[in-house]
Order: structure tokens, then C-alpha cells, then sequence
């Protein structure tokens, strides 16, 4: 969840008279992020709560709510001017997106990008919960596409490229740290998808981008022996020689990066309340060392005590 010294404002209809909770919701939204129609299908009526932060010139939403549907007509859309590109990320449930050109289904882990101009319907059809990515379209034009967004696009599921892509987004979504340097790397990140789907020659991401997309894909794949730097260029688009540069810029290389993320996940089993569950061998082995000696001697070297007596003081 993005640091509370992000937030600009914050709403829930938890505490709102059920009766009241649609008309309060839509007021919310109309001042907060966009005007729309929303939809209750739950006999309890609509359970939803949504936390808005600022990057910059662009804001995150994080929203999260039981099965509804919100609508932006094109009475709403000319009523409620906004010019805007959203990218909603859904991290859990299930969603369908209508717009005039057809229909989108998404799942858990994909994304939506879309013009508020146009008119769009979003339903969901059980609890949700989503980012939302607010970007100026001035600025999605000159920074991510720019011919703008002819229709929705869903990502996600296209390539495995494209999947590390939005990985790496919901990552830098869940924790943005630094605002500036978010709102870089989320425009980065959104603009190399862009131009993956196009066929358009990317623009240039910066060493922190392609890092962020680097480390996202090695901390969730520590626990595969042959893990190499090669694997994580070919994932990534790039040649080995331009991976050791990203990495370079950070301090460290590929391998050591890769070598100090297993050696710390090691240590940090080792030194859990539920480290007698597992063997010595058990640690090395799920955390991609294929010997145990060979652990221990480089868990020795960089923590000045063997396994054994990491867990011991645990």
C-alpha cells in the first residue's frame, strides 16, 4: 500500500446509511477522480472504500469494494469533463469492461487502459480491488503513446514480456517510495507496454526502470537453480552486456545481486520462529543453492556464521 504521506484523501461507505451510499459514492468519485454512475448488486448494498495519492501530475487511486458496476455514459462523460488516461490494474476479482468498440474481460493481475473521454462501463462481479492510475492525457501522449488511446487496450496476458511488465508495475503500485521517482518509473512502465502493443520503438526507460523490472522478476524466481543473468535479459528484451550496465548504475552486478537475494531469503527462514521446521539442505535447496557445502561456505563468508548457528540464535 502506498506510504500514507502520499494521500490526498480517502473515502468509505462503510459508516454511510445504506440508502445513501450510491449517491455518495458517485460524489466522492465526481470531485476525487471522475464522474460516473455506479451500480449496487449486493443485497447489503455497496461496500467500498478508495484512498487517492498524488505522484506528481499524475495520481494513483487504490480502490477495493464487493460486486458493482460503474458507469461513465456519454451524458456522464459530457456533464463531468475529464481528460484523462486511466490504467486500472486489477489485483483481485474478476471484470468486465464495455466500451462502443466491444468488450473486455479481465482477471486478477490484468490491465486496463482507457480514455475518459469516451464512454466505457466497468462491472465486477464479485470484491474487487484495483489501482487505478490517473495520467493527464497531455502528458500520457508525450510521455507513453503518442497517438493517444484509439480503444481500450488490456494487457496482461499478450506476451511473457508483457506480463513482467505488469508484475513490476503492481510491485512499484503496492510500494511507490519516492513520488517523483514513481511517477517516472510508472510512465515508463505504461509507455514500454504501450509500445509493446503498437509495434512502436519504446522510448528509452531509465537504468531505475529497467532495474525495478529486473528485481521484480529475480525475487520471484530466487528459488530456481538456473536462474541466470541470461534468463533475466532474454525476459527483459535486453543483452546480458545492457543488464550488467542497469546493474552497474545500482552498485552491484546481476550475479551478485542475484547471490545476495538468495544468501538474505536464506538467512531470513534461518532466523524465523519456524525455522526448525526445515533441514539445512531444505533452506539451500529453495533458495537455488544445488549444494549444501557451497551454501554454507558463502553463507559463512557473507554473515560471519554458519546456517547451524543462524538458526541457532534465531
Amino acid at each position: 500500500m502506498p506510504a500514507p504521506a502520499l494521500m490526498i484523501s480517502q473515502a468509505t461507505t462503510e459508516n454511510v446509511d445504506p440508502r445513501e451510499r450510491i449517491h455518495f459514492w458517485e460524489e466522492y468519485n465526481r470531485k476525487a477522480l471522475v464522474g460516473l454512475a455506479c451500480t449496487s448488486y449486493s443485497e447489503r448494498g455497496l461496500l467500498a472504500r478508495q484512498s487517492n495519492f498524488q505522484l506528481g501530475d499524475v495520481r494513483l487511486a487504490e480502490i477495493s469494494g464487493n460486486a458493482h458496476a460503474v458507469e461513465r455514459s456519454p451524458q456522464v462523460a459530457k456533464s463531468t469533463p475529464k481528460d484523462s488516461v486511466f490504467a486500472t490494474l486489477l489485483v483481485k476479482g474478476e471484470a468486465v469492461f464495455l466500451h462502443e468498440h466491444g468488450c473486455l474481460a479481465a482477471t486478477a493481475g490484468d490491465l486496463v487502459v482507457y480514455d475518459t473521454r469516451r464512454p466505457y462501463l466497468f462491472g465486477f462481479s464479485s470484491s474487487m480491488r484495483q489501482f487505478l492510475v490517473d495520467i493527464p492525457r497531455d502528458l500520457f501522449v508525450q510521455e507513453c503513446m503518442a497517438g493517444g488511446v484509439p480503444a481500450p487496450m488490456l494487457f496482461g496476458r499478450g506476451t511473457a514480456r508483457e506480463g513482467e511488465l505488469v508484475v513490476a508495475l503492481r510491485s512499484l503500485l503496492e510500494n511507490p517510495g519516492d513520488p517523483a521517482e514513481a511517477r517516472g518509473t510508472v510512465l515508463d512502465l505504461i509507455g514500454l507496454l504501450a509500445a509493446e502493443r503498437s509495434g512502436d520503438r519504446p522510448a528509452p526507460a531509465t537504468y531505475r526502470t529497467q532495474f525495478i523490472v529486473a528485481e521484480d522478476y529475480i525475487e520471484r524466481h530466487l528459488h530456481d537453480a538456473c536462474l541466470t543473468p541470461g534468463q533475466v535479459a532474454g525476459v527483459m528484451g535486453v543483452s546480458v552486456r545492457h543488464l550488467g550496465r542497469i546493474f552497474e548504475a545500482a552498485g552491484t552486478t546481476p550475479s551478485r545481486h542475484i547471490l545476495e537475494r538468495r544468501l538474505q531469503r536464506a538467512h531470513d527462514e534461518l532466523a524465523s520462529p519456524d525455522a526448525a521446521a526445515s533441514t539445512i539442505a531444505d533452506v539451500a535447496y529453495r533458495w537455488g543453492f544445488s549444494s549444501q557445502a557451497h551454501f554454507a561456505r558463502l553463507f559463512r563468508t557473507r554473515f560471519g556464521r554458519t546456517p547451524t548457528e543462524a538458526r541457532a540464535r534465531r
